[in-house]
């Protein structure tokens, strides 16, 4: 599947500052996760935010919410609970998911959202759980329930789709 930036919508699922801390690499999530909204906003993909019970765990990263277009609170583990498809662009389909906890609210929302035929790809090396056993059970069982995985990467260039793409320079120098 090839990932098309008008038929996209970055979701960056609860990285919330008093949960990073306890994340494995949470360092290296935050980072990923950072650079791929910024290629979003780049590209004109839209992005949405999500915080578990912020009241507990905190809003998201400064540097997560200031690039979301808007961000959701919510309380079930699945996105889609709380409001997450009637938040989607109507014409794109196929969401892009980053964030924590992999095998919980990532896992959960990614589930919701391939029940209601969305198309789901899971960012690899911007997803994070508090234990690396539990990041990659929940890569096996998404990869089972039909989703997709790509790196950083893989969706700034497939976005892009040619070197001639007006903003080339601009996602080269992050993904650099």
């Amino acid at each position: 599947m090839v990932h098309i930036a008008n038929e996209s919508v970055l979701l960056l699922v609860d990285i919330q500052q008093r949960l990073m801390p306890s994340i494995f690499e949470g360092d290296r999530v935050v980072k990923e996760a950072v650079r791929l909204a910024r290629i979003a906003q780049i590209l004109d993909v839209p992005i949405i935010g999500t915080e578990q019970s912020p009241e507990g765990l905190g809003e998201n990263v400064v540097d997560i919410k200031m690039l979301c277009d808007q961000t959701l609170t919510k309380h079930h583990f699945d996105g889609c609970e709380d409001g997450l498809v009637e938040a989607l662009p109507g014409q794109r389909r196929h969401v892009i998911v980053a964030g924590c906890e992999a095998h919980v609210c990532v896992l959960q929302t990614c589930m919701g959202l391939l029940k209601r035929h969305a198309e789901v790809t899971v960012v690899v090396d911007a997803i994070g759980s508090r234990t690396e056993r539990n990041y990659k059970a929940a890569l096996h069982r998404l990869a089972e329930a039909g989703a997709t995985f790509a790196t950083v990467e893989m969706i700034a260039f497939e976005w892009m789709e040619t070197s001639k793409h007006p903003r080339f320079r601009d996602v080269l120098a992050l993904v650099r």
